[in-house]
C-alpha cells in the first residue's frame, strides 16, 4: 500500500510542478500592472515589481514610452523543496505617455520601493534616454 501512496504523491508533485511552471509562463507574458499619474512638473509611472532588486531592473524612456524589464530570482530555503514554482521570473511592461506630453529624460529617476513597486518620474519637456534605478534604503 505504501508504494501506491508514494506513487500518488510523486504524480501529484509532478502535476503541481508542471502547473506552477505553466502559471509562471502566463505571468511572464502578461504586462506588469501600472498606474500613470501627472503633476504640473512631471509624469509618474508606478509599476508593480515584486521580488526584484535594483540591479535586476532595466528602465528605458524613448518617444514618450516608458519600458521596464526585470528579472527576479527565487530564493532557496534550506530543508525545503520547490513544489509549485508559480511566480514568473522575467517580467516586463510599458506605458505610453499622452500624445501631448512634452517630457525630457534629463532628471528622470526610478525608485524601487521596499513594498515592491517601481516609481519612474519623468520631468516635463522633450528628449530620450536611459533612466537610472535606485533602491530605497532599509
Amino acid at each position: 500500500m505504501s508504494g501506491l501512496v508514494e506513487s500518488g504523491r510523486s504524480a501529484l508533485r509532478s502535476a503541481l510542478e508542471r502547473l506552477g511552471r505553466g502559471w509562471g509562463r502566463v505571468q511572464e507574458r502578461r504586462p506588469l500592472s501600472t498606474d500613470l499619474l501627472e503633476s504640473d512638473d512631471a509624469y509618474l509611472v508606478v509599476f508593480d515589481a515584486p521580488g526584484v532588486r535594483g540591479e535586476d531592473v532595466d528602465v528605458t524612456f524613448l518617444d514618450r514610452t516608458v519600458e521596464v524589464s526585470l528579472e527576479r530570482f527565487r530564493d532557496f530555503y534550506d530543508g525545503y523543496d520547490l513544489v509549485f514554482p508559480g511566480r514568473g521570473v522575467s517580467l516586463s511592461g510599458s506605458v505610453d505617455l499622452p500624445r501631448d506630453a512634452d517630457v525630457t529624460p534629463e532628471g528622470a529617476n526610478a525608485t524601487l520601493t521596499r513594498n515592491g513597486t517601481l516609481h519612474v518620474e519623468i520631468p516635463k519637456r522633450g528628449g530620450s534616454g536611459d533612466v537610472d534605478v535606485v533602491e530605497e534604503d532599509d
